[in-house]
């Protein structure tokens, strides 16, 4: 499968943000044991580079590895370099899904009016993501009235609660930060064992409908 193929069977992005680098492997293996298999890490992370290429390196194709928050099209480039195979953004940059598609990878820029989506898709956006979606879940759905030919990816708000009718409300897939993978708790043991649980809870949720 391509990787857009495979984002939208995996429909869930976990999002790494501020995690130390040393800490990022065992929270990707305790993600992968719960069934997660696209990791986002944000690019104002701690060697957010370097991170990514040693993802990339160390999961292969079991885990798609992308770069978040990414403003501009010189920052994708680097992403992609690195081994990201996708680019999220927290807003609306054309360069960005330019580069982004011109490289090969699967473009996911933010936007949150109709018309911000409209433009993203118009210009090259693989999926759009709808950030940020804690203005809930109605909103969502007013959106996909008109613009039910677009693929659109809440994030910011998404969680256990409202995953699902987020997916009821035709979410291609989903974007948790905080909601799975908080980046202030210390990685001990127990906190793996509850990110693998928590990460069983989101996957089962979406994939047992």
């Amino acid at each position: 499968m391509t990787t857009l193929e495979n984002l939208l069977d995996a429909k869930i992005v976990a999002i790494l943000r501020g995690v130390e680098p040393s800490q990022v492997p065992a929270i990707a293996t305790a993600l992968e044991a719960g069934g997660i298999r696209a990791l986002e890490v944000t690019l104002n992370s701690p060697d957010a580079l370097g991170v990514i290429q040693r993802l990339a390196d160390r999961f292969g194709d079991r885990l798609l590895i992308g770069a978040g928050t990414v403003l501009d099209a010189e920052d994708a480039t680097a992403a992609m370099s690195a081994g990201a195979r996708f680019i999220i953004s927290p807003a609306l940059d054309i360069p960005t899904i330019q580069m982004t598609r011109a490289l090969g990878g699967v473009s996911i820029p933010g936007a949150f009016t109709a018309t911000e989506i409209l433009t993203a898709y118009r210009n090259g956006a693989d999926i759009v993501k709808v950030f940020p979606a804690s203005v809930g879940v109605g909103y969502f759905r007013d959106l996909r009235g008109p613009l039910p030919q677009i693929p659109l990816m809440p994030t910011g708000g998404v969680n256990l609660e409202n995953i699902r009718d987020f997916q009821k409300a035709g979410a291609v897939a989903f974007g948790i930060g905080s909601a799975l993978v908080d980046g202030r708790q210390p990685v001990t043991d127990a906190y793996l064992r509850q990110l693998t649980a928590t990460a069983i809870q989101f996957s089962s949720i979406i994939h047992n409908q």
